[in-house]
């Protein structure tokens, strides 16, 4: 080994997004509440946590990164349009700053998320410690082809935002130099696996919902006039919101509201928002999701590739019937019919049809959101916590 002795029975987590704030700070929060059991030092390497929950889980210690000048870069430079650059230059500052880190922590096993771990990595293998990569997307080439046809599909326009070629081959050498691989759904092995990705090296393990912060309502509002729909995530060509807002032009005026809780982060996709909104009843905002699903009667994810999108998850624990489409790993997780609809993923019509059926089953939507919230309540109660933390022990002993 290099640089001195490994501590013993000690944990590192390195993670690029803050815990417990959208998507991917939704894994990190797992990831944190599985390993800070343990009994042994977990040490987090990355943003403080945006849930206050977690900055006092019992045995974290947390490392903050220094903050570098991303605003000034992005609003004075071409980065301003190159964000896919801008995103790989943060990762790789995260990345660096860590496995300088690590050699002065010196931990005994590593658990890292894609995008910033490819140095702690590197620095894990060269002090043969065990590693262990959480990947909460498919394969990431394929993560950016549906960028790329999107994006050209939708704008004639390339793509300029992550992830880039680089940032492909980077996470491409994280796979590579993970002892094992962990996603949340099998249409994310899958794609793993199609890419080349060894199977045996990866592991399905599911996300934890919080059924106690997210709840159905005491009361919901009575089902009179448009149906109640809503979204949640980032209004971006990848979720497909576009195919959800022409899904409901088809239906006509005044048959469907949608409630979007989000926001665009790229010219392209805030062009796409702004063109396909006109004559929809839209109110959108990002912020907490909770009152959205409270009030709503039905939760649509037309996501075009999502290794599983928890917020199905919050929507079903808050009692909604749920639309996912087929490249979505939470799809596992809806009883077509009784619990929710699969479509086909870029079909508008196929959408169209699906809010068609759930207009006419309007009275059954409350009894199939109380099966929705009762399936997610049973993967609660097998603990994914207990499985991910049994696993990683035995992968990164």
């Amino acid at each position: 080994m290099q640089g001195g002795s490994t501590h013993a029975s000690s944990t590192a987590l390195v993670c690029g997004a803050a815990a417990g704030s959208g998507g991917l700070g939704g894994f990190a929060a797992t990831v944190l509440r599985a390993l800070s059991h343990g009994g042994a030092p977990l040490h987090v390497l990355g943003p403080p946590p945006a849930d206050a929950r977690l900055a006092s889980l019992p045995g974290v210690v947390w490392h903050s990164p220094p903050r570098p000048l991303l605003a000034a870069v992005q609003r004075w430079t071409p980065y301003r349009w190159l964000t896919g650059a801008l995103q790989l230059h943060q990762d790789e500052h995260l990345g660096q700053w860590a496995a300088a880190r690590l050699e002065h922590l010196r931990p005994s096993r590593l658990y890292t998320f894609t995008q910033v771990g490819l140095e702690s990595l590197e620095w894990a293998r060269r002090a043969g410690v065990p590693c262990v990569v959480d990947n909460p997307n498919g394969h990431i080439a394929g993560f950016r082809d549906v960028y790329i046809r999107e994006t050209w599909r939708q704008a004639r326009r390339p793509h300029l935002g992550h992830p880039t070629p680089a940032a492909v081959r980077r996470i491409q050498r994280e796979y590579a130099l993970a002892s094992a691989i962990r996603v949340s759904s099998p249409w994310a092995r899958d794609s793993m696996v199609r890419r080349g990705v060894p199977e045996g090296k990866i592991a399905v393990l599911d996300p934890l919902i919080d059924v106690e912060r997210f709840r159905p309502p005491p009361t919901r509002p009575p089902a009179e006039g448009p149906l109640r729909v809503c979204f949640v995530g980032s209004l971006d060509v990848r979720k497909g919101f576009h195919y959800l807002l022409r899904a409901a032009r088809q239906l006509g005026a005044g048959r469907v509201q949608l409630h979007l809780v989000g926001a665009t982060g790229d010219r392209v996709s805030r062009r796409l928002f702004q063109r396909e909104l006109q004559g929809l009843q839209v109110e959108a905002r990002p912020g907490d999701p909770r009152p959205v699903y409270q009030r709503s009667e039905l939760f649509v994810l037309p996501t075009l590739e999502d290794g599983f999108g928890l917020v199905v998850g919050e929507a079903m624990a808050s009692g909604l019937p749920v639309v996912v489409t087929d490249p979505c790993g939470a799809a596992a997780w809806v009883e077509p019919g009784r619990t929710g609809w699969v479509i086909p993923a870029g079909e508008e019509q196929a959408l169209a049809a699906t809010l068609e059926e759930a207009l006419r089953r309007r009275p059954e939507l409350p009894r199939m959101g109380e099966l929705a919230r009762a399936a997610v309540e049973a993967r609660v109660a097998a603990d994914p916590l207990a499985r991910l933390r049994t696993w990683f022990e035995s992968v990164a002993p």
